[in-house]
């Protein structure tokens, strides 16, 4: 245990540090690597190799992904806020190379090969964004002949149309969401918000019209007709967990889903643990984001509140797209579940995004001085 009088920098790390968003970030990759026990040996044997060879990968993207997470969260706001531009500055240039030489899957450049291992920039690009256009916005909220939200809106627009050309309109749909809510916080007049509104909406209009597997899944989800295998399954697979599950290992529908171990995992996680457990899991995330958005509430920083705001709506609103699809509420969108489903890339990235969070909301001198203030002026405390 350390001492409350050591003032080392793990010392100092440990008694400012949000325990119990660690704990709860944690809490999730444990979950999701039980989870993987489940979902990822079907899936292996049908694809030839050994049963356990998405575990075994689960468990070694874990150990960088835990490094980097906990390496991020020492870092001081200013430094997070210069990590974020080095890496939305390499995320995006990865993405326009994605477009060239990257590797297609399902008629979709978002990946990329280096040193043999692939990786999917937009992930990383995520977090990034979110801190970048925070630091934007608080500028202009701080100086307003600063044209912080211009330059926001011109590097949403860069973002978009990057995703747009993979294509990827569940990553685009994300994205326009955080970085909506963060623009809303940041005071949108309700003129931009109705244009940006009617530009959305004339946006996947246009993608239906003219992106042939966006209408596809829309149809499907609409009509119910054509290739809706997996989905089906998926939610057979919930039907039969019932509320208490089959229990571990005794899953069967769970073996014909294609995507168990990636999109579909929270359907595996219900027919072997039952609804109960789902609901649980949900209420995780949902005292993750509460909890982040109580912590942007009280923060005095426009850069802070904004960045704390917009990284956990950005878990929150991937989380619900993954649940939502998986309980067919929503069109198919192959999105993980965070923390949870299978994936070197999103592992790391949302690891990332913690590491951000918990850099963010630690607890320093002139936070605690700003929350006495806040808390006096609140219920009439005179001061000290």
């Amino acid at each position: 245990m350390v001492s409350r009088v050591e003032r080392g920098p793990v010392a100092e790390w440990f008694w400012t540090i949000d325990r119990l968003f660690l704990v709860t970030f944690v809490l999730l990759m444990g979950i999701g690597f039980m989870l993987s026990f489940a979902a990822s040996p079907a899936v292996a044997e049908r694809l030839g190799l050994d049963s356990f060879h998405f575990v075994k990968r689960h468990a070694a993207f874990m150990l960088p992904a835990l490094g980097v997470m906990f390496g991020l969260s020492f870092l001081s706001p200013r430094q997070v806020r210069r990590t974020a531009i080095v890496i939305l500055a390499v995320s995006l240039l990865m993405m326009v190379l994605a477009l060239f030489f990257g590797i297609e899957v399902k008629g979709a450049r978002r990946w990329v090969t280096l040193a043999g291992i692939s990786i999917q920039p937009s992930e990383f690009m995520k977090p990034a964004f979110v801190v970048v256009c925070a630091w934007l916005f608080a500028e202009h909220a701080r100086q307003p002949e600063i044209p912080g939200n211009f330059f926001a809106i011109i590097l949403f627009g860069m973002v978009a149309a990057l995703l747009i050309a993979q294509p990827d309109l569940g990553q685009t749909i994300l994205t326009s969401v955080v970085w909506g809510g963060m623009f809303f916080m940041a005071g949108m007049p309700w003129l931009w918000i109705m244009v940006l509104g009617g530009l959305g909406g004339a946006g996947l209009v246009g993608a239906y019209l003219t992106l042939p597997h966006v209408a596809g899944r829309i149809d499907r989800f609409l009509t119910g007709e054509g290739d809706t295998f997996q989905v089906d399954t998926a939610r057979e697979a919930i039907i039969r967990g019932d509320w208490f599950g089959q229990g571990p290992g005794e899953g069967m529908v769970k073996r014909i889903i294609p995507d168990s171990h990636t999109d579909f995992i929270f359907s595996v996680a219900a027919e072997e643990f039952g609804i109960v457990f789902c609901i649980v899991l949900v209420s995780i995330f949902a005292f993750l984001v509460l909890r982040g958005l109580n912590h942007a509430f009280k923060e005095r920083n426009d850069f802070n509140r904004f960045a704390v705001a917009g990284l956990v709506l950005q878990i929150g609103v991937q989380s619900l797209i993954n649940i939502g699809v998986n309980l067919e509420l929503l069109p198919a969108k192959g999105m993980t579940l965070p923390l949870i489903s299978y994936g070197g890339s999103s592992m790391i990235a949302i690891c990332v995004t913690a590491g951000f969070i918990l850099a963010l909301t630690r607890r320093r001198p002139e936070k605690r001085a700003q929350e006495r203030s806040l808390f006096r002026s609140v219920h009439g405390v005179p001061a000290e």
